[in-house]
This record gives structure tokens, sequence and C-alpha cells, in this order.
């Protein structure tokens, strides 16, 4: 039988390893079970520049570099291993990756939310080089600068709006004619002189060698396919949470993102759920700290009261 661990943390981005370095610290000597694709979303970010302690920014896979090293340095253990299934149901749980099983008193579930893309090749390859689901992240690098939102949601618009403080023009690209955003959010981005809209429209392509130069859009009424010139292009169609292999165990919402009371604590007592795993409205790098933080904490109460 494999020891029994005092806290295991499935998930390595800002939230796993915030949780991992404030649980070390405690002595609680967390095993961070950080994935095939460590690190979360910010691996996929280049400059980071609203992170605080960072005047000159800072890349976002040597954020995540200096995260690990500090729970490291504290006594976190980092495993890269995917978790493939889960026993909440019974204690110590149980943890399975494709070739190790773990018992653990206490789980702190970290495994955040991937943006969902629109599949293009090129997209993923200019990933950080003008391509971005993330305005409030990267809006300041186009001031001045054209750009596109591909959605019709609130999210899109949102997005929409934010880019518009900066940069000169902002064309939201959506396949149908119809959004599914709210009115109020839909009338705010049509009264922006800086928003216009595309329609019954798909991005084909994302143009460029190094950087954004432009996208190739198709009608899909009329199949035709033009050239778009712009320097960015936003993508906000959702996020999925990561949280498939907790369904009936963990509460999920009508999203799926896990169901959390008194900040962290989910269901089942002793697990306990940190940042966009649970949190789909902020999404950023440093809420997502905080919540690691706040389940750290939170676990280690709940394992002295035990």
């Amino acid at each position: 039988m494999p020891e029994t661990r005092n806290l295991i943390i499935l998930g390595s981005g800002p939230a796993g390893l915030t949780a991992g370095l404030y649980a070390a610290r405690a002595d609680l000597k967390p095993l961070i079970l950080g994935g095939s694709k460590p690190y979360g979303q910010l691996m996929l970010t280049t400059d980071v520049e609203n992170y605080p302690g960072f005047p000159e920014g800072v890349q976002g896979p040597e954020l995540m570099d200096k995260f690990s090293k500090q729970a490291v340095k504290f006594g976190a253990e980092i495993i890269l291993e995917d978790v493939m299934e889960v026993n909440f149901k019974k204690s110590p749980f149980t943890v399975k990756t494709a070739s190790n099983s773990y018992l653990s008193k206490a789980v702190i579930v970290a495994t955040g939310a991937d943006t969902n893309w629109l599949g293009l090749e090129s997209e993923q390859r200019l990933i950080g080089r003008g391509v971005s689901s993330c305005a409030p992240c990267d809006a300041y690098f186009f001031r001045d600068k054209k750009v596109i939102v591909v959605g019709g949601g609130d999210s899109a618009m949102e997005e929409a709006l934010t880019l518009s403080k900066f940069a000169t023009k902002v064309t939201v690209i959506h396949r149908r004619e119809e959004f599914r955003a709210s009115k109020i959010m839909l009338d705010r981005a049509k009264n922006n002189s800086k928003i216009n809209f595309l329609t019954n429209t798909v991005v084909e392509e994302v143009l460029g060698k190094d950087k954004v130069e432009g996208v190739n859009l198709k009608n899909v009424v009329t199949g035709k396919i033009e050239k778009f010139g712009c320097d960015g292009v936003f993508v906000a169609i959702g996020h999925s949470p990561n949280t498939i292999i907790f369904e009936n165990q963990l509460d999920l919402d009508e999203k799926r993102y896990l169901k959390v009371k008194g900040h962290t604590l989910t269901n089942i007592e002793g697990v306990f759920a940190a940042g966009d795993v649970h949190d789909h409205h902020y999404r950023q790098a440093i809420t997502a700290a905080a919540f690691g933080c706040m389940a750290a904490m939170d676990s280690e109460k709940w394992l002295e009261s035990r």
C-alpha cells in the first residue's frame, strides 16, 4: 500500500503551485501532480506585465519556473503525471495516474480551465505573438493597433470593450447573425465608436510568420474568403474547466465549474478547490494564486482539526 500523504494538489498552475508553497511552509509535505503539460496557461504567454513584483515585466514560462522553484525550495514535491482517476468517496482519498496510485488525507483541486480555441494550426503557432484569449492581460500591447475579437457572447463584448481603450479599431467576428450576448452588453459594444461587427463570418486562417499580420475571413453565407488586416486576434468563445474526472463526486455548476462554499470548500469534506477550475469570473494568474493560498490555509486548518 502506498503511504498516506497529508495533502495532494492536482494541478501546477499559479493556484496549484501557490497552494504547494503555503502547504510546504506549513510542513504538510505536499505532493503536486502537475500533469504532462505543466504550469498552466501562462506557459503560452510571452510578456506578463500585470503580475506584482515585476516592474519590467516577465515572460510567462519564467514566472512559472520561479513559482515551481519556490514551492520545491520549501519542501513541495512535484511529479509531472496526468491524473486519470480519483476516488473521493472514502478516506483516505485515492488519486491515480497512468503509472501510480496515491493516497491522501486531503486534496486541493487546481486543475484550471482551458481556452476554447478555434482549432487552427496558424492560431496555435501565433499564441503569444498576437493571438490571445485575455484582453485584460494583453490589451496594453495593442495600443494604437487594429484587432479582432472572435465570439458572440458577453465575454466577447467584454473583450472588445476592454480592447477599445487601447486599440484604434476593434472588429467583432461572429459566425452567426444573432448574438448570444445580453442586450446590455451588446448595446454597450455597438455604441462604442471603435467597435465594428462582421456577422456570418469565421476565421479560416491567421496570417503572419512571427507575428499576426491579418486573417483570412470566410462569409458562411456566400462562401467568399477575404483577407482582413489586423495586428491581434482575441479568441473569446469560452473556456472549458478541467473537471471531467470529478463528475459524480464533486458538485459542478451549469458550466461544469466546481461549486465552492466558504471560498474553497467543495461538497466533500477534505477536498478543496483553487483557481480557474471554479473561478470563471476573474481568470487571472494573481486571483488563481490567491485562491491557492486560501485553499492551502483551509486544508491546513482542516487537517489540524482532525
